[in-house]
């Protein structure tokens, strides 16, 4: 538990161990995800994978969601150290598998273990802060996990590229997992000196939730390899997974969450919309730079270093005035900049328009998504009682999981039928657009709500 008397800052001599392991876990996971984003068209290339591009990004996104829910209810149950450490094992041993893959399949279910590993991972460091840090410092360390993009943003992509053009894109996998190694290092004297949690009363492990959580990864796979088919059977297939997923999703997440409730609910939804056509554009633009530009990878992934450096610089801001910056206030700017974003690119591509127009288009996108991510997290948490804070940021960040993992599906569908990348950056858009209705119907927490973790409203 958080002590509300504690003084200092995130890097005084209480939280220091905590924070620095932290910011260590959130900055290789950050580089992992730039360096492979941009490295996979080579790495389609070579093993003759493009009909598994899209399941390359989907897959890990949907079996993190059983790594969030195990994790969540773990945590929740004993703390979150010991779930940390697992999840950091799995995520490790995904990198490696995929590292030394020899065909597209290999690398796919290397993603699957490391996915996984890496669902686990973000839910067990947000019991973390919800643990650990006091309420008016969290806005300030999530600012700083985003800020912890901004060295990956800034090398990452650069890295990835000459690698898979040099010595091969496989050491972008192993050195990440070299890289996560040293990371979990740090973090084991920074958990030996969290406290356990209190009395609060544990909630047993829920069989039926984790059963739900592993019918909708495998859903989710459904819908996402449902491109390899042809004719009519992609549709049913898909209309099956969409439907399979729809119903597993229900159980994982608070209650009118698909309907829109007002408060919590409509947070949980904002940030599946909002991620899922964020990452739908940002999968499909380092493929988009190169096929229809002849970019290198390195000069592709210029965009995805523009949009990781406003992230990180516009979060650590929201974080340094979050007492004069209203949480709707971020959460109107960020989305309506990332629907400009995905706006640009989409034109990019439907008008011929020059590369450095989507290059730098999508670098408010960054600004967007920094303004937004942090102000969600510390809402999730407001609404969240010591007792489900496990369960409640499992379901953000099962909505970071399935919103993106879905958009791939649909987007690797269309991809596949119209062979055309504007279908893919609309369909970005419009998810873009949906968060931004949305934006102004998250509500303020009230202690009843937050006692529940359900919005009353």
């Amino acid at each position: 538990m958080s002590d509300a008397t504690t003084t200092g800052g995130l890097f005084s001599r209480h939280y220091r161990l905590v924070t620095i392991g932290a910011i260590s876990l959130i900055f290789v996971a950050a580089f992992e995800n730039l360096a492979v984003t941009t490295v996979m068209p080579v790495i389609s290339a070579e093993l003759d994978g493009a009909a598994l591009y899209a399941v390359a990004f989907a897959a890990p996104l949907a079996v993190s969601v059983l790594g969030m829910v195990v994790a969540g209810t773990w945590a929740d149950r004993a703390g979150p150290r010991h779930p940390l450490y697992a999840s950091v094992a799995l995520f490790v041993l995904g990198l490696f598998v995929a590292g030394t893959a020899t065909t597209m399949e290999a690398v796919v279910a290397g993603r699957l273990v490391h996915g996984l590993g890496g669902g686990a991972m973000t839910v067990s460091l947000y019991v973390v802060v919800a643990r650990v840090y006091p309420p008016a410092l969290q806005p300030r360390i999530f600012g700083l996990f985003a800020a912890a993009w901004v060295i990956p943003a800034l090398v990452g992509p650069f890295i990835a590229g000459v690698l898979g053009e040099t010595v091969g894109w496989r050491w972008v996998f192993l050195g990440v997992a070299v890289l996560s190694v040293f990371a979990a290092v740090m973090v084991v004297p920074a958990m030996r000196s969290m406290r356990e949690p209190d009395a609060a009363p544990k909630p047993p492990w829920s069989a039926p939730r984790i059963l739900w959580s592993l019918l909708l990864a495998v859903a989710i796979l459904g819908l996402s390899l449902s491109t390899e088919l042809d004719g009519i059977a992609v549709f049913a297939l898909g209309g099956v997974a969409l439907v399979v997923t729809v119903i597993a999703l229900r159980p994982l997440i608070p209650p009118r969450t698909l309907l829109g409730g007002r408060g919590l609910p409509t947070v949980v939804l904002l940030r599946m919309l909002l991620a899922g056509g964020y990452v739908a554009a940002e999968v499909y633009l380092p493929y988009f730079l190169t096929g229809e530009f002849g970019l290198s990878p390195a000069l592709a992934g210029l965009a995805l270093t523009a949009a990781g450096v406003a992230w990180g610089v516009s979060s650590w801001l929201q974080g340094q005035f979050s007492d004069r910056l209203t949480t709707r206030t971020s959460l109107r700017i960020g989305t309506a900049g990332v629907s400009l974003a995905v706006g640009i690119v989409l034109l990019t591509a439907f008008l011929g328009l020059p590369a450095w127009v989507a290059i730098v288009g999508w670098a408010v996108s960054g600004a967007g998504m920094g303004l937004c991510y942090p102000r969600l997290s510390v809402l999730v948490l407001e609404y969240s009682a010591p007792g489900n804070q496990g369960f409640n940021s499992s379901a953000l960040n099962i909505a970071d999981a399935v919103g993106p993992a879905m958009a791939l599906s649909f987007a690797g569908i269309l991809f596949q039928s119209f062979d055309a990348f504007p279908a893919v950056f609309a369909l970005g858009l419009l998810l873009t657009l949906g968060a931004l209705t949305l934006s102004g119907r998250t509500g303020t927490p009230a202690t009843a709500e937050a006692a529940t973790g359900v919005s009353s409203r």
